[in-house]
């Protein structure tokens, strides 16, 4: 297989990917509508879950196919990617607006989550089962939470709802989920095979690719939702879709994953996960200087993204 075809083949895969997550949250969202589900309960569940599906899906596929460093290089480097990169990309568009409530719980769970991430692979270059359902315990409480604030009417805005169109009844809105669905499946194991393959190719490590094509491409969606925010000034959505797929990636597909097979990351290094923690300390200082994160800011995070780039790819060289 030439290395052509398994980049156009992990391209494919992507594409499956981002439009399998559209159809099943726009089928799962009108499933929900028509059951009377609270619109909140819709947003924080199924349309937060929309944008980070593709990470969770080629996570698993990846430790499935015993491809730890890619299923953990992508949760990492997509980490990364959100805060560094996209939120870098967000704040020059327009400086980016805090809310005081994700100032004093969402980040800081976030940052909690990143070191306690950093501590399971330091000591065990991966995630077990164990750390798994300690990651996924932690999600479930962090999720009840915000459901709970949903329904008391203090939650802040974390994604958009899909734009609003004709109302589909149930068959054709289970149809859809089902689509989305395959999609994800196939995409995903399309996705991470054409990138397995190309590494072998290219010579570069399953690590690298995990953290840097992997990542970037998985996390496309966060990208979209954030830039589209940052252009129509709504930051609460714009800041808060970036904190909120972050603690999706550990929490819950490091609390997912892993239960269908352990992950062994040995290619993954303390380095790499200390850059996600790192970046995610200089947002939250950031946030906490006024409450905002200014234009030279979000140059100073995208200036860090591209910085680890580059050490990425000499220590890849070396």
């Amino acid at each position: 297989m030439s290395p052509l075809f398994s980049i156009l083949l992990g391209v494919l895969g992507l594409v499956l990917l981002t439009y399998g997550a559209d159809l099943l949250v726009r089928g799962g969202v009108r499933i929900a509508e028509i059951l009377g589900i609270p619109s909140v309960i819709i947003g924080l569940t199924l349309v937060s879950f929309a944008t980070s599906a593709p990470e969770l899906v080629v996570s698993i596929q990846a430790a499935l196919s015993g491809a730890g460093d890619i299923s953990l290089g992508n949760v990492v480097g997509s980490n990364i990617c959100n805060t560094a990169l996209i939120l870098g990309l967000a704040a020059l568009i327009t400086p980016m607006t805090v809310h005081r409530k994700m100032l004093v719980f969402d980040t800081p769970v976030l940052v909690a989550a990143s070191l306690l991430l950093l501590a399971f692979a330091v000591f065990s270059q991966g995630v077990g089962r164990l750390q798994a359902l300690v990651l996924l315990l932690l999600f479930l409480v962090y999720l009840g939470k915000h459901i709970r604030d949903a329904l008391k009417g203090e939650e802040v805005p974390m994604e958009e709802l899909p734009p609003s169109s004709t109302p589909l009844p149930l068959g054709k809105a289970s149809a859809l989920v089902l689509l989305g669905l395959a999609g994800l499946v196939i995409g995903s194991k399309l996705f991470v095979n054409g990138a397995v393959e190309a590494a072998r190719l290219l010579h570069v490590s399953d690590a690298v690719i995990g953290l840097t094509i992997v990542s970037v491409g998985t996390s496309l969606p966060e990208l979209a939702t954030s830039a589209v925010a940052a252009f129509r000034k709504e930051n609460d959505i714009a800041v808060g879709n970036v904190v909120g797929s972050n603690i999706f990636n550990i929490l819950a597909i490091l609390g997912i994953a892993p239960l269908f097979r352990p992950i062994q990351a040995v290619g993954i290094h303390s380095l790499d996960l200390l850059v996600m923690a790192g970046v995610t300390l200089l947002m939250l200082l950031m946030a906490y200087t006024g409450k905002i994160i200014r234009r030279w800011e979000g140059a100073v995070l995208l200036l860090s993204y591209f910085g680890y780039l580059t050490w990425l790819v000499l220590h890849s060289a070396g």
